[in-house]
């Protein structure tokens, strides 16, 4: 029976209480919820009052559901973006029977259905629109949407906005403009895994006003994180394939194991499979058919293992996902926190494996480096410049450039999503370049755009460093995956093995009293600039600095030599 939206009267001009009330019915009659997890409430209450709002919720603690019951009670449609088509899919088949239908907006689709999404849109048959990001680099669309004046935007995965972010997409650039042209509709940003200095981001990225905040906490006690350190790459590979074993054979499956490499996803799920496991490798370079059909192959019970790269991932909810295992370290806390986020969503006990060894983060070093030399930036903007002097309306693709240049389509995309970044093109939803309104030269737009690969390798780099710390603590795991997210665990968690080994103590307190510099404080470098307090321990501090990344400070050092100043 389809869940009528209340309409009684405008859900933000209601009193907090009556606006509570309808939240829980709607949430029970919706979504069959009877309690709610930790920020959901929060977040609805502060969406239905009309007030921009940024939601940091762990992975499986039910994002989408702030969206879903928040939507029922707003008074026009619902607008999500979302980067993945098979999340959108997801998304609609959920809302699918409500009054006022889903529809996607996606390159997917026929002209057609592109059409008909916007018509519903406009008559009102459509009340949620799932959309990817560059579906609003056309102006119609965005015409089309403003003129059945929507009541609430919501960007999922919304990290992706902040160059601060792991898996930073400059598509999302354009949204907080996008939300002007719409006439400000309330926002709802989403994420599971935002830093403070990410989150300040995604606010004034978006253009959020008065933005209500809610972090319901990133701890998921019930998942156990151990490392497993070996010194040689056979060893480590039959430790994975022994645990993966031991974990299917307990009966604790499906399961999913990371690879960094698309060989290694295919070694690891060969060995699995002469083993007698269900198991198939995923990553990009397979069909996307085969990529589908595994999927579902997953979400339907029939395998015991996906062994992927981390194409595999975003928008998977299978809630009985018993175990993660990386084969290699993670490109950063970021991407693991998220990655063994997908295990153990029914709130039942799982496993967090990393099985690690020191030379594995080379790989992740070299996938993090990669500054383009400035005559290569400058001569990719100069061709788009060209182009558009030449009266070449339809931009310049990566096709045209990879003749151009004789380069490969990958370095090229990067280079144009440097030069985007700092304003100098525009890529449309083809991904075609044209030269931004007000571009810099192309001399300045590569060196612009240098500086700021520079940074990026530098703040990557770091992350790959605050991995390796992850691995090699002997300290609480789930203090220091906490603490890096600026988030304090006073006591050891008792979950991780190295709890299990008696090596974990309290660490230092929040309070001032406890630490002269606690988690969150602002602090000044006098060679790294302003910097946030993110960790802290008896004799250390880690410092996420704007301008190098992440950074570990001896305590005794820093008082000794004055290293730090807080900021006010």
């Amino acid at each position: 029976m389809p869940v009528p939206r209340k309409k009684q009267d405008n859900p933000a001009g209601a009193s907090p209480s009556v606006r509570t009330r309808r939240i829980r019915e709607v949430a029970r009659e919706l979504l069959g919820f009877e309690e709610f997890r930790p920020g959901q409430e929060e977040a609805m209450k502060s969406v239905a009052g009309g007030q921009d709002t940024l939601a940091v919720l762990p992975s499986g603690a039910g994002k989408s559901a702030v969206y879903q019951v928040a939507g029922q009670l707003a008074d026009g449609p619902v607008l999500v973006v979302s980067p993945l088509i098979a999340l959108q899919r997801d998304q609609v088949d959920r809302l699918d029977g409500l009054e006022g239908r889903a529809a996607q907006l996606n390159s997917a689709l026929s002209a057609g259905d592109q059409r008909a999404a916007l018509e519903g849109l406009a008559d009102g048959t459509v009340h949620h629109l799932f959309l990817a990001p560059e579906q609003l680099t056309k102006p119609e669309v965005v015409e089309a949407i403003a003129e059945a004046h929507p009541a609430l935007f919501v960007v999922d995965e919304a990290h992706c906005v902040s160059a601060w972010g792991h898996d930073f997409r400059p598509d999302y650039l354009r949204l907080g403009g996008v939300v002007e042209q719409l006439g400000h509709p309330t926002v709802l940003a989403l994420t599971a895994t935002a830093a403070p200095p990410v989150r300040a981001e995604i606010v004034e990225r978006l253009g959020m006003r008065d933005a209500r905040v809610v972090v319901a906490g990133f701890d998921r006690p019930e998942i156990r994180l151990e490392v497993e350190q070996h010194a040689d790459a056979h060893g480590k590979q039959q430790a994975v394939l022994d645990r993966v074993l031991a974990e299917v054979g307990a009966g604790r499956v499906p399961g999913i194991v990371y690879s960094a490499t698309r060989k290694g996803t295919e070694e690891l799920a060969a060995e699995l499979a002469d083993r007698g496991l269900r198991v198939r490798p995923y990553h990009a370079g397979l069909k996307k058919s085969e990529r589908e059909d595994t999927q579902r192959a997953f979400m339907g019970d029939e395998l015991d293992v996906v062994v992927a790269t981390t194409a595999f991932g975003m928008g998977i909810d299978k809630p009985d996902t018993r175990f993660v295992v990386h084969a290699e370290p993670a490109d950063s806390v970021d991407s693991y926190y998220q990655e063994i986020g997908r295990a153990g969503r029914d709130g039942q006990p799982a496993l967090a494996l990393l099985v690690y060894r020191q030379e594995d983060l080379g790989v992740r070093k070299f996938f993090a480096a990669g500054i383009p030399p400035e005559d290569e930036l400058q001569q990719v903007a100069g061709l788009v410049a060209a182009a558009e002097a030449a009266g070449i309306e339809d931009g310049v693709d990566v096709k045209q450039l990879r003749e151009e240049t004789g380069r490969a389509a990958t370095p090229l995309a990067r280079d144009l999503n440097l030069l985007e970044q700092v304003s100098a093109v525009v890529l449309d939803e083809e991904g075609a370049a044209h030269p931004a309104e007000g571009a810099p030269s192309p001399g300045e737009a590569a060196v612009a755009a240098r500086e700021l690969a520079e940074h990026h390798e530098r703040v990557d780099q770091s992350r790959v460093e605050m991995m390796r710390g992850y691995a090699e603590t002997t300290e609480c795991r789930r203090q220091f995956l906490l603490g890096y997210f600026g988030e304090q665990l006073e006591q050891p968690c008792g979950n991780c093995d190295n709890c299990s080994a008696g090596l974990s103590q309290e660490q230092p307190g929040a309070d001032a009293g406890d630490t002269p510099f606690p988690a969150q404080t602002p602090v000044q470098h006098a060679e790294w600039g302003p910097g946030v307090v993110m960790r802290v321990e008896d004799d250390r501090v880690v410092v996420l600095f704007e301008e190098v990344g992440y950074r570990t400070l001896g305590l005794a050092a820093v008082l000794d030599n004055d290293l730090l100043q807080r900021r006010d």
